[in-house]
């Protein structure tokens, strides 16, 4: 017998591909509450069908936060759990008993794995924990886009960790995001002093291209004294250096990746991209190096700016391409090998294979 009410409850708009496996996988909930924000299509259909409770946004413009806690509003107060899930998530099955497992009677949030991204393979690339199953009271959503869930409630927070829920992103990559870049301006607008928002209205003006802007934006928030989590700082100082990079001012990019790699010794990104870097310069040496110091590192972060080419076959592939170019014959075969592992169907990496392998036949007779 289920110790806890528990509701599951998104915002959706236009999503009837994902309605049948979103529903599938959240039925162990006790009820579904979904507000719909305006779909053109046959959304709010399926959901009803499927014995979800749908409701119609009421809201003049969109964003984030107001839809959220608009949707929270229809949830019953005698609910214990709310487990918010997007609908394009797929939480495993068996998520139920193990958030009752974990959850107290004086528990006030879950925090549980999340996997943004995976590879050709089916593998996790992006992983990080995430904190959106919360109690039905003390909580509320801020911020116009890359909104949170924050704690309102009387008295200390008492989060758990909710060992076996996990969730999974499957995105649909056709989705129109262009409302990011305005509500991140405007989140930076209504709260000046939240350095999280710099951040990712700079990495946003990276994603557009716009490289001074995310340049400037990104420098504010190194310069906030409240910016203090040296992954997220080390990560802006990678922007940075993309950003350079892309200006073709590759001495200021080496500097800021320099600093990241100074501010976070023990993950690989600053390191991959530092050898991507060098790739572009033909500098082998240098590659050989930044990838032999990434791949020293095994253990991935679980903070949300971990990223997939660090993890996936992008490091042995230059490692891979730096030996061969330095006459490493052997070595580039080794390395691709371990490209080949994390993605054996990648027909460049089949074919550069192929011609290591010819190569060092060739070495080798020739060395007779």
């Amino acid at each position: 017998m289920n110790k806890y009410k528990v509701c599951v409850y998104a915002i959706a708009k236009n999503e009837e591909q994902f309605v049948d496996r979103w529903m599938d996988h959240v039925s162990e909930a006790d009820l579904v509450v979904v507000l719909d924000t305006g779909s053109t299509d046959h959304t709010i259909e399926k959901f009803k069908s499927r014995g979800a409770l749908v409701y119609q946004s009421k809201a003049d413009k969109f964003r984030f936060d107001s839809a959220r806690n608009e949707c929270l509003e229809y949830i019953p107060t005698d609910v214990d759990i709310c487990v918010s899930a997007d609908v394009d998530d797929v939480i495993e099955y068996g998520w139920r008993k193990n958030l009752e497992k974990a959850w107290k009677k004086d528990t006030t949030r879950g925090f549980y794995l999340y996997n943004w991204s995976f590879n050709e393979e089916g593998q996790p690339l992006v992983q990080y924990t995430h904190n959106r199953i919360h109690a039905r009271h003390g909580y509320h959503w801020i911020y116009p886009t890359h909104e949170i869930v924050e704690y309102i409630g009387e008295g200390e927070e008492k989060p758990v960790f909710l060992t076996g829920v996990v969730y999974n992103h499957y995105p649909d990559g056709a989705k129109d995001r262009s409302l990011n870049l305005p509500l991140l301006e405007l989140a930076v607008e209504e709260n000046p002093n939240s350095n999280r928002n710099l951040h990712y209205l700079g990495r946003e003006y990276l994603f557009y291209q716009e490289w001074d802007k995310a340049i400037d934006m990104l420098k504010r928030y190194l310069d906030d004294p409240n910016s203090t989590w040296d992954e997220e700082r080390s990560a802006s100082m990678r922007f940075i250096a993309r950003a350079y990079r892309e200006k073709k001012d590759y001495s200021k990019s080496k500097k800021w990746l320099y600093l990241a790699m100074a501010e976070t010794p023990n993950a690989r990104e600053p390191y991959v991209e530092r050898a991507q870097l060098s790739y572009l310069e033909q500098d082998w040496p240098a590659v050989y190096y930044f990838i032999h110091e990434a791949l020293k590192i095994k253990e991935k972060s679980y903070g949300y700016v971990n990223e997939g080419f660090a993890w996936d076959a992008t490091p042995y592939d230059l490692g891979a391409l730096a030996c061969y170019y330095l006459g490493l014959y052997q070595q580039a075969i080794n390395y691709s090998n371990e490209a080949l592992i994390l993605s054996p169907h990648d027909p460049r990496l089949l074919s550069n294979h192929q011609y290591y392998l010819e190569h060092q036949e060739k070495y080798l007779k020739n060395s007779l």
